[in-house]
């Protein structure tokens, strides 16, 4: 054997130790780029963009696997997020509008439909799916690590974040990336208070409910969820809150009440003994008699003290002064179901986002961009950056906020290494198709609409096309995005639903005249074409309820019952006019043969001739050659067919088709 060959090996293996522990500092601390805590679906898929643009990075979580939410949440273990597997369509882009559960990745066959096919799947596919996206794309994740402080700290170098574990190791980062999506239970204190359950730690088994009267706080899917579960078992179900029932079908909001977990309003309504009933929680009383509670008001009570007394009084009950009061009776258990918050507790005042204006404060507040307000380099991901949209899109649930992960990421990529925004460049007379295919399969602005808009930015014969960007940070648009826009302006498609309250089930509920297509009140692409990027202050006025300040032109795409958006009359011809107003020019498509006379008899033939047919070449200009086409009757009266008549918006070549020149077009704001 060669005696050099035992130094050779023991050199590798050194050399290998040394490379594992790259990025541990020599006091024990380590350094990463990026460091992103929680594997959940928000963590691990920006985990994947990390990845997949080799960046250095760490996902952190504190449990021993993947999801670990999913484990235990929601806790009669039915999901609500839609796993629509058969939509009679091959296009995958397409039938992510429909698969609520899988993350995006450029692997086709890494779907959720691999661990289940129910269309509302068991919750324990979620964390086992989660496991094999780990698994399959090789991702950096670190389990183990109970993160239980965060502090920034300022250098020459910049700002970064050391992360505390519960064994007092340190990580650093540069950038850090927050997705603890929402845990901790909340709460509202009232008297009586520690006499309620809480949906974290309820029996499931509906066998210990038998014939209890049951008194439920809140109203959203956790406390239909819970409510439905006992519906056979309880004597009576009541749930309370401050405010109605929102419906997701009404709302058009999917945390809203869905339809899955909806059969007490049944009950309710076909009066079969449960209920529904309004008061504020912190003006609630309960109190405990003979191991039964009762619940009062604040107004009754004569002891404000914050403790529970079993010596309530009758005067104390509301029955004694509303004899038909709805709640009189007393409860044999009451659950509180009031969802989850995020966890401030971890970040000390140097690192914590503050919170959010929205929500009742329980998210934390970003930007438009999803880094935390007064934290430089700290971004929230996921659930917990859901006040961005939060009762107006998709951004706290999968099938949302998997493609704002892949907007911050595309963010990180322009700030900390010079990467545009990824665009596709276009003919101008190109850009039409391009939009219909958007509008009919993106799945980005289809589930995150009025949050994630395409922009195109106009270059006169040609245009490049930004997909899926938060357009309420349109203002900082060049600085997110490296993208500048020119003196030709800018297009944004966005999906949006009508703003009017209508009855959704009644027989006018769908716009079909594409003439009206601004009323239209299901979901449908809406254009808005700028001169100039909106400000700041133009987007903190716009008109209540767009989610654009008020553009030049805007065009609605009207509702379609089969969402695709590819009608010759409906769809198709009135983009193409608006698109010509935005241009000034004529974007309709010709034959050969028809460029090749175009070529002779006008001085400048369509745009579409002369980037397709002509190439820049075509009928030399030669006035003699001119003049004998002229004299041989072979030519109209000179004009000029790029130009589109005495009004550029509606050319006059739509008449003879019988076109309207309102269509879905508003043109004067």
């Amino acid at each position: 054997m060669d005696p050099s060959l035992p130094c050779f090996i023991l050199l590798t293996l050194l050399g290998s130790v040394v490379s594992s522990f790259d990025n541990r500092h020599h006091n024990g601390t380590r350094h990463y780029g990026y460091c992103v805590l929680g594997a959940g679906p928000s963590g691990l898929q920006m985990g994947y963009f990390l990845s997949k643009a080799r960046r250095d990075y760490i996902i952190l979580e504190r449990n021993s696997g993947p999801g670990s939410f999913f484990n235990k949440y929601p806790r009669h273990r039915k999901l609500i997020s839609i796993n629509k597997i058969h939509t009679g369509r091959g296009n995958r882009e397409f039938n992510l509008r429909h698969d609520w559960n899988s993350l995006l990745s450029d692997k086709p066959e890494l779907l959720f439909k691999r661990v289940s096919s129910e269309f509302y799947p068991p919750a324990d596919a979620f964390p086992l799916y989660l496991s094999m996206f780990v698994k399959e794309l090789g991702l950096k994740v670190q389990y183990g690590v109970d993160i239980g402080r965060i502090r920034a700290v300022q250098s020459a170098t910049g700002r970064s974040y050391i992360l505390t574990d519960q064994h007092t190791s340190d990580y650093t980062c540069s950038v850090l990336l927050v997705a603890t999506g929402l845990w901790v239970p909340q709460k509202v204190e009232f008297v009586g208070s520690d006499l309620v359950e809480g949906y974290e730690s309820i029996s499931t088994n509906p066998e210990d409910y038998k014939h209890q009267a049951v008194l439920i706080l809140g109203k959203g899917n956790s406390a239909f969820e819970t409510a439905q579960s006992i519906l056979g078992s309880a004597s009576r179900v009541h749930m309370l809150s401050s405010s109605p029932v929102r419906l997701a079908w009404q709302t058009h909001y999917v945390g809203d009440l869905r339809a899955v977990n909806n059969e007490l309003l049944d009950t309710y309504q076909l009066k079969s003994l449960d209920g529904l009933v309004e008061a504020r929680l912190e003006k609630i009383v309960i109190k405990e008699k003979k191991r039964q509670l009762y619940l009062t008001l604040k107004k009754y009570v004569h002891s404000r003290e914050e403790k529970n007394s079993s010596d309530v009084t009758g005067e104390e009950l509301p029955g004694h002064h509303i004899d038909n009061f709805p709640t009189r009776k007393p409860y044999d258990r009451v659950i509180r179901c009031l969802g989850f918050r995020f966890n401030f507790s971890i970040f000390d005042s140097s690192a914590c986002p503050p919170n959010s204006e929205n929500a009742k404060g329980r998210l934390p507040g970003v930007t438009a961009w999803y880094e935390g307000k007064d934290t430089p380099g700290l971004f929230v991901l996921g659930t917990a950056a859901h006040s961005r949209d939060y009762r107006s899109s998709a951004g706290g649930f999968v099938h949302g906020f998997r493609y704002t992960a892949r907007a911050v990421h595309r963010v990180l990529e322009h700030r900390y290494h010079s990467n545009e925004w990824p665009s596709t460049r276009l003919l101008t007379t190109q850009l039409q198709s391009w939009i219909l295919k958007r509008v009919g399969e993106a799945s980005g602005p289809y589930q995150m609409f009025e949050a994630l808009g395409d922009v195109v930015l106009l270059r006169g014969s040609h245009c490049e096309y930004l997909e899926e960007f938060p357009i309420q940070a349109l203002p900082q648009f060049s600085s997110l995005s490296g993208h500048e826009v020119s003196s030709h302006g800018l297009i944004v498609v966005v999906m949006q639903y009508g703003k009017k309250k209508i009855d959704y089930l009644g027989r006018s509920r769908a716009e079909t005249d594409w003439t009206k297509a601004w009323q239209s009140n299901f979901l449908h692409p809406v254009l808005y074409y700028y001169d100039t990027l909106p400000t700041e202050e133009e987007m903190k006025l716009r008109p209540p309820g767009w989610p654009l300040p008020r553009p030049k032109a805007v065009h609605h795409m009207v509702e379609d019952f089969l969402t695709e958006w590819d009608g010759p009359i409906s769809h198709i011809q009135p983009l193409r006019r608006f698109l010509e107003h935005c241009v000034q020019t004529d974007l309709r498509a010709f034959y050969a043969e028809s460029c090749f006379r175009s070529s002779l008899t006008h001085r400048k033939p369509p745009l579409y001739c002369q980037q397709g047919y002509l190439k820049q070449q075509g009928v030399p200009h030669n006035s003699r050659l001119r003049q004998h086409v002229h004299d041989a009757g072979l030519a109209p009266a000179e004009r000029n067919a790029a130009t589109s008549g005495a009004d550029p918006a509606f050319p006059n070549y739509l008449a003879p088709a019988g076109a309207s020149v309102s269509s879905g077009l508003k043109l004067d704001l």
